[in-house]
């Protein structure tokens, strides 16, 4: 993996981590408990509760996502980034564009 591509990819990295932080502050708001004295009808609470574990979901999603991407930018000067860790044959920089996170090449992750 050349330096070029490495730096398109931590650029990716920072810009995935400043959409990530966006969504989670949004997730955050939107997974607060709601009040049970909350004047909504029986079946919006429930939609309302519904809707708030989906939230919840994809919020623990996007932390661990995040996580994911820390690690990343920390681990991209290391010269084993890119390597996949089962084969030890490089990922492609596609994948590594799409899913920067990545440990495995597309062979070993499935």
């Amino acid at each position: 993996m050349t330096v070029e591509d490495k730096n398109t990819i931590k650029q990716t990295i920072e810009q995935e981590l400043k959409k990530l932080e966006e969504q989670i502050a949004i997730l955050k708001e939107k997974t607060k408990p709601i009040a049970p004295d909350c004047s909504l009808g029986r079946l919006t609470r429930e939609e309302a509760m519904n809707e708030q574990m989906m939230n919840k979901k994809v919020l623990n999603e996007s932390t661990l996502r995040q996580t994911r991407l820390k690690n990343a930018l920390k681990r991209i000067d290391h010269e084993m980034f890119g390597i996949c860790i089962v084969c030890e044959e490089s990922i492609a920089v596609g994948r590594m564009l799409v899913r920067p996170e990545s440990v495995r090449c597309v062979g070993c992750a499935v």
